[in-house]
């Protein structure tokens, strides 16, 4: 029924179809023909007639000398063009034109340009008195000149012609050139439309979104508000003109808004930042016209652009001999369209970035994108929902702890959980496994964090036993520090660029105290400390190790206000393309003390920690020697049990104790009472399933 309602579709589609049908025309050679066309008329146009006969312009002074030796056969004028032809006997071909008779055709002639008609005729009367020319002087009429007017202007209709054909052809061809599509709709959106019913409708609902809860809540009003307008304008509210979702690349922005497309009983219109950007000025503005001009037609409706920061980046202000106008003219008209003197009802634009900070303000003021919806990274109970849905279709040991993989991968977005979970599947199947466990997926986040492992580098003893020295300095700290993260694997194989790794659990906190982070400083460098307390000399393998503690230390002293000498001051500078520093040389001087005060403080303290625990730290790279990998349960052997329980450990023992009571208290609610062949007294409820039926993934 939608099919036969809709005629404008099904008349879209079978133009598709016929253009599809269409023959492919290979514009090379109609570029072959045209230059061959204009090279003979340009070259060979001065030497022959249309008729194919030879011909010769010659100067007044030449035709004369040309009649007065009797070579003129017969002369004809014409008095509108002002010329006069000669046409040469054939006894006298070759003196004119030094070829043969056989190579000028028929009736060869030279023309001239007479001065006036009184003196040519004054003239050929004379040479005719003298016997030179026997013939008689005849004028050619007015119409005779139509044929040679059309040929005159013949190549100029058929380039013309073929210029329509091709602009034509690459119109109707959809962009064959590349993407340049027809210039004459250069200017046109490039937007694509998704509606319900169409051959672009999205398949991504909100059921496939998980781990962004808030995020979520919010487009899904975006969606209420287009489907029920009334139900908020009844109270006097207005409509949000725009939603802008920022956040780190990979947590979900754009599956947020196919969703929308997919939720949406509206169109919807998707477009990228960059499809504004043209070489050609005024182009961005005028496909924002025509965006705004399609979606005003197809009210209520969503606009998406995906990476705005493309086109809504600020504008400077000492643009440098326009160079920005054409982006800046493109900005300046999207402002418009979106909250300038027209009206745009029934109109929400959504558009996603991850740079938000470089986005002109006028873009982000009410009005325009009333609600900015962040899309962060997911926490720990959000993994464990991506994690859910990513293995549903991959075959996993049953004994597989999702709770385990959701702490092994804090900071990851849910494109790298998605990356986790294939990169899993493909070392199992390396290895011939019938299905995926616990060890498949550590190896794939090794695989994804450090790299690849090296274990045909070459290393002497020595290095191998530095190395050891170091991971265990960092275990042994991190061990015995009550803030520093929890170890989770030890090794000195050689991964990516690394010569040794060590895995630890970060907590998910929401603060971080300055005591949190002079531990994870003072953990850090605890391998320098170890190299130079049992090997007596240090060596590069701490770059990257002193590259932290020191950009820690400064965003310390200066962004938080850390430092004893300098406390409760920020010196951020916002403006990331200034070159000023926002202190004076004093203070980056102070700065500078307080930074190596710091590291030298934790780098003493960890020096003094190792010493104590000088038997443990030798136990523990000794078995890194013999083992090249460890875990934590190896370290816990040595040191014994953490006295300390982590956040994220107290996090997930609630959470459990929580399940735990209330599937105790659904256990022992009573039951009804059914009749004895009732079908609900074989019902049992399916947790698991009501919980997989509301996952997503947030790619």
């Amino acid at each position: 029924m939608a099919e036969q309602n809709n005629p404008q579709t099904n008349g879209n589609s079978n133009n598709k179809n016929n253009r599809n049908k269409m023959p492919r025309i290979n514009f090379t050679w109609i570029y072959i023909i045209i230059a061959v066309v204009l090279g003979y008329l340009f070259f060979a146009g001065g030497e022959m007639d249309n008729n194919g006969t030879a011909s010769k312009s010659v100067t007044y002074t030449v035709f004369k000398q040309y009649v007065e030796q009797g070579y003129a056969n017969k002369i004809v004028a014409s008095k509108d063009e002002g010329t006069v032809k000669m046409y040469v006997k054939p006894e006298h071909i070759r003196d004119v034109f030094n070829v043969g008779v056989d190579q000028t055709g028929k009736q060869p002639y030279v023309q001239a340009e007479y001065p006036s008609a009184d003196k040519l005729d004054e003239f050929i009367t004379a040479q005719q008195d003298l016997g030179n020319f026997t013939g008689e002087l005849s004028y050619k009429k007015s119409n005779d000149t139509f044929m040679q007017i059309f040929w005159n202007i013949f190549p100029l209709l058929f380039i013309i012609a073929v210029w329509i054909f091709i602009m034509r052809r690459m119109g109707g061809s959809g962009g064959n050139f590349g993407g340049m599509g027809s210039i004459f709709n250069v200017g046109r959106s490039r937007a694509q439309l998704v509606e319900k019913g169409g051959e672009n409708e999205s398949k991504v609902t909100f059921k496939d979104v998980a781990g962004q809860a808030s995020a979520k809540q919010e487009v899904q009003e975006i969606v209420e508000f287009l489907k029920n307008p009334q139900k908020f304008t009844d109270l006097g509210g207005k409509i949000p003109k725009g939603a802008l979702l920022v956040g780190p690349p990979g947590t979900g922005k754009t599956l947020l808004a196919k969703a929308v497309a997919g939720e949406a009983d509206v169109p919807f219109f998707s477009m990228s930042g960059s499809d504004f950007v043209e070489m050609f000025v005024g182009v961005g503005a005028s496909r924002v016209r025509d965006l705004f001009r399609q979606a005003k037609e197809k009210a209520p409706c969503i606009i998406f652009i995906d990476e705005i920061d493309a086109v809504g980046r600020a504008r400077a202000n000492n643009a440098m001999m326009g160079g920005n106008d054409e982006r800046e003219s493109t900005l300046n008209q999207l402002l418009t369209e979106m909250d300038g003197f027209g009206t745009n009802s029934g109109v929400i634009i959504m558009a996603a970035t991850n740079r938000a900070d470089i986005l002109d303000k006028a873009l982000l003021r009410a009005g325009r994108f009333d609600r900015q919806i962040h899309v962060d990274l997911p926490d720990l109970n959000e993994r464990k929902a991506v994690f859910k849905v990513h293995l549903k279709p991959i075959k996993v040991d049953e004994t597989l702890d999702i709770d385990l993989l959701a702490r092994q991968t804090p900071g990851f977005s849910g494109a790298d959980i998605a990356n986790v979970c294939n990169e899993a599947a493909l070392i199992a199947a390396r290895h011939g496994k019938q299905s995926v466990g616990k060890e498949d997926f550590i190896a794939a986040v090794d695989r994804i964090v450090g790299g690849l492992e090296k274990k045909t580098k070459v290393m002497t003893e020595e290095e191998k036993r530095t190395i050891a020295l170091h991971e265990a300095g960092h275990a042994t700290i991190s061990w015995n520090l009550q803030y520093a993260n929890p170890l989770i694997k030890v090794t000195i194989v050689p991964r990516g660029r690394a010569l040794g790794a060590a895995w630890y659990l970060p907590e998910e906190r929401q603060i971080t105290t300055r005591e949190q982070m002079l531990d994870e400083m003072c953990a850090t460098l605890g391998g320098r400390a170890a190299e130079e307390l049992f090997t007596g000399h240090i060596s590069s393998g701490a770059m990257n190790d002193l590259e932290r503690v020191t950009k820690q230390a400064y965003g310390m002293i200066a962004y938080m206000g850390m430092s004893d000498a300098l406390p409760n001051l920020c010196y951020y500078n916002q403006n990331e393309y200034s070159w000023q520093r926002p202190y004076s040389e004093a203070t980056a001087k102070l700065i500078d003390e307080e930074v190596k005060q710091m590291i030298a403080e934790q780098y003493e303290r960890a020096k003094q920690l190792l010493l104590q625990k000088r038997e443990g730290h030798k136990a523990l790279a000794d078995l890194l020697v013999e083992r090249e990998v460890i875990y934590a349960e190896d370290v816990e052997k040595i040191f014994g049990k953490r006295p300390w329980v982590s956040r994220t450990e107290e996090l997930l023992t609630s959470q459990q104790e929580e399940e735990t009571d209330q599937d105790q208290a659904q256990d022992s609610s009573p039951e009804p009472v059914q009749p004895e062949h009732s079908v609900l007294s074989s019902w049992h409820p399916d947790r698991e399933g009501a919980e997989s039926s509301e996952q997503a993934s947030a790619l």
